[in-house]
């Protein structure tokens, strides 16, 4: 049987989602938990899209596959019970037919979080968001952004993998001001390639603090090159907020079978 599970934690102390020897990771962790509660050899998880070092996710999901008589009824309560405190899960439920957590979902939401006041972020959220030294122009940022949604080669903001397309459907990129003064980032589209997300954020910020023009992101979009020019954000300000799925098992079916296909501007 194959069960979806859907998780939050805080990415501070992880080297991110992927198993790695020798180091802490969500997917190793998670997958010991399940393994010893569940008193199996092992637990493979597959998870919606792999976070970095560092960065949080409050929306993750992933499925599992296990023996029909494996599974526990108390699983969710007994999980959280011997899981640490920074790796939470929020949700245990049996998948509906044609669920995959990677290649079923429609859509991923990112947000990325900046204080640019001069007394600098809150200290009780440092690791959570990324503190500018110099104010931004949230309408500059929001303008830039809108020539980059849509289907495009998102080539010149990705680290390039091979044999891996740069092609993507980023569905909405905005930027707000919140009450408390937080510049917040939100970042949807049908997938990520790595790094994507960090360095559009890193576009729209020189931008933001007047150092680019308002065009300058989108001219580099259409170069269709990596541009050193383009700087990584850090990792912290980045938080996995929630993962899209269709409704019911044909339309689950049908999105897994588009998005195995290769991508094609």
């Amino acid at each position: 049987m194959r069960l979806r599970i859907d998780l939050a934690y805080d990415g501070t102390d992880f080297h991110g989602w992927a198993s790695q020897p020798d180091l802490r990771t969500v997917q190793g962790t998670l997958e010991s938990a399940l393994a010893t509660v569940l008193r199996l050899p092992e637990a493979r998880l597959v998870c919606a899209g792999r976070t970095d070092t560092g960065v949080h996710a409050r929306g993750q999901v992933a499925h599992v596959d296990l023996p029909e008589e494996a599974y526990d009824d108390q699983l969710l309560r007994r999980l959280n019970g011997i899981l640490p405190a920074d790796l939470r899960v929020r949700e245990v439920s049996v998948a509906p037919p044609g669920f995959d957590a990677r290649f079923a979902a429609t859509w991923r939401r990112y947000a990325y979080r900046v204080a640019d006041r001069p007394g600098g972020s809150d200290p009780l959220t440092r690791n959570h968001v990324l503190w500018w030294p110099r104010p931004l122009d949230v309408d500059a940022m929001a303008e830039a952004s809108t020539p980059l949604e849509g289907l495009h080669d998102f080539a010149a903001f990705c680290k390039q993998r091979e044999g891996a397309t740069t092609i993507r459907t980023l569905q909405r990129l905005t930027w707000e001001r919140e009450p408390g003064g937080l510049v917040v980032a939100t970042v949807r589209a049908d997938a990520f390639c790595h790094h994507m997300v960090r360095s559009l954020v890193g576009a729209l910020l020189a931008v933001g603090e007047r150092r680019r023009s308002v065009a300058w992101p989108a001219e580099v979009l259409t170069a269709g090159v990596r541009d050193s020019a383009v700087p990584v954000v850090p990792a912290h300000g980045l938080t996995l907020e929630e993962v899209g799925y269709p409704a019911g098992v044909d339309g689950l079916r049908r999105q897994a079978e588009r998005a195995r296909a290769k991508r094609e501007a």
